[in-house]
């Protein structure tokens, strides 16, 4: 049976919301968010814009750990390995050196 002090030893054990992962990519996407505002009156591309820097991020990630084999770094992030090829020429990664 959990009495109160059992509960407050327990809440204290899980991570403030800002030190979980999810918490740590929030803050960054907010600090981006706040960079990438559009002031004026155009359409926002913020949602476009942020998706593919993570994107863009996570591909390099992926073809740095698999020592740039597209089938391999494709498999890393779950993807279809044309699917990768296509985005990667998308965003003009197709002859990445990193």
């Amino acid at each position: 049976m959990n009495t109160q002090k059992e509960k407050a030893v327990a809440d204290k054990k899980q991570p403030a919301a800002s030190e979980t992962i999810e918490g740590k990519i929030e803050k960054n996407i907010e600090d981006l968010a706040t960079i990438l505002c559009s002031t004026g009156n155009g359409k926002s591309r913020l949602h476009e814009d942020i998706v593919s820097m993570v994107e863009k991020s996570l591909f390099k990630i992926a073809m740095k750990r698999s020592d740039h084999v597209k089938t391999k770094a494709a498999h890393y992030l779950g993807i279809n390995r044309n699917t990768f090829q296509k985005k990667l020429v998308k965003y003009g990664m197709d002859g990445l050196d990193d």
